[in-house]
């Protein structure tokens, strides 16, 4: 039998893709919200497609807020936006 590969949610269009075609974002034990591309960091998870429109949705509807429970600044979310579009060019 083949190894379960681990589906995660996206918090902007709410498909469940596999971990390495998304973006983790997480909430530290200290509150502070960062980005996470190794997918193993302390702290709440929430991630994203490596979509635009994906990250969109989600900074309209604040369901990233909402699932790390926490206000994130403005700052991340041109971050994430920045991430993407150098992740977009690799690949």
């Amino acid at each position: 039998m083949g190894r379960k590969i681990p589906l995660r949610q996206c918090v902007g269009c709410r498909e469940m893709k596999t971990k390495k075609d998304m973006i983790r974002v997480i909430k530290t034990p200290d509150d502070r919200v960062e980005l996470d591309l190794t997918g193993k960091k302390n702290g709440r998870g929430a991630y994203l497609c490596l979509c635009p429109d994906c990250l969109r949705k989600a900074r309209r509807s604040k369901s990233l807020e909402r699932s790390l429970k926490i206000t994130i600044p403005e700052g991340l979310y041109e971050e994430l936006e920045q991430e993407m579009r150098e992740l977009d060019i690799k690949g």
